[in-house]
């Protein structure tokens, strides 16, 4: 199937590491043009280097941080210089670390609400002025199923993540009248191989602070599929719901968990 994404110009958020660098790599083999938009500007050329081996058209590394709309918006003039349009965002940044609600601070709460939330509104604002003007486009936002079930040590960041399902929702309503289709992925945990997957900014750079193997193993045995997601397994719903193949999906919220969560 030809899901119509050579040659079209993709702009990947964070796409340096883990969910991020096995994104850019699926469109990569895809032949597509991409922009690596990443705070992390050398493991971010390390994943662009991969990816012009995987088949790229082209690739370009633009140091961002999402939470800096003048970034964001520079960062969307080049790939529109480069690329000539911005076919495709994929909303992927996100940050979080596992506590209980009483053990966080307001300092904490307003950096996952910067990094997951304004990062997502900046760089939306900043693609929909692009892409209205083309008349087509398509967002795709990373959530997490902590946004549709609840997950405890994540309050806040499964709060700002159903915020994303919300807005992403109303972002396909008001636009779709232009070609522009949004959609939400929702990974479940979702685990890098190895090191050389995650940079050093990635909250993954010290993965026993996030879950101990033995943690993961008694998640993976609750799981339908009995195993823990890899980041390609998010990279592929990330790829077919930006392309051709899901010409008439928009506002949808899709669950990558292993069934971690059932909603119907």
């Amino acid at each position: 199937m030809d899901l119509d994404l050579k040659a079209k110009s993709v702009v990947v958020t964070g796409g340096g590491s883990n969910i991020g660098r096995a994104i850019v790599l699926a469109y990569a083999e895809e032949g597509a043009n991409i922009t690596i938009a990443d705070i992390d500007a050398e493991q971010a050329g390390k994943v662009a280097e991969l990816a012009r081996k995987r088949g790229a058209a082209d690739v370009q590394v633009v140091k961002t941080d999402v939470t800096n709309l003048e970034q964001v918006t520079a960062m969307f003039a080049a790939a529109k210089s480069k690329f000539g349009a911005v076919d495709v965002l994929v909303n992927n940044v996100g940050w979080d670390k596992l506590m209980y609600f009483t053990q966080t601070t307001p300092d904490l709460w307003q950096k996952i609400i910067q990094i997951n939330y304004v990062g997502v509104l900046n760089c939306t604002k900043a693609a929909l002025d692009v892409m209205i003007e083309q008349n087509s486009g398509a967002i795709v936002s990373i959530s997490s199923d902590a946004s549709r079930q609840g997950e405890p040590r994540e309050a806040v960041y499964g709060g700002v993540k159903a915020a994303i399902n919300s807005f992403m929702k109303t972002i396909a309503k008001e636009n779709g009248r232009y070609g522009i289709r949004c959609n939400i992925v929702c990974p479940g945990v979702t685990v890098p191989e190895n090191g050389d997957e995650v940079g050093g900014t990635s909250m993954w750079s010290n993965p026993d602070s996030m879950f101990t193997r033995e943690q993961l193993d008694k998640v993976a045995k609750t799981l339908p599929l009995k195993k823990i997601g890899r980041p390609e397994d998010i990279a592929g719903a990330v790829v077919f719901l930006s392309s051709g193949a899901a010409r008439y999906i928009t506002g949808q919220v899709l669950s990558v968990s292993g069934g971690y969560s059932m909603i119907g």
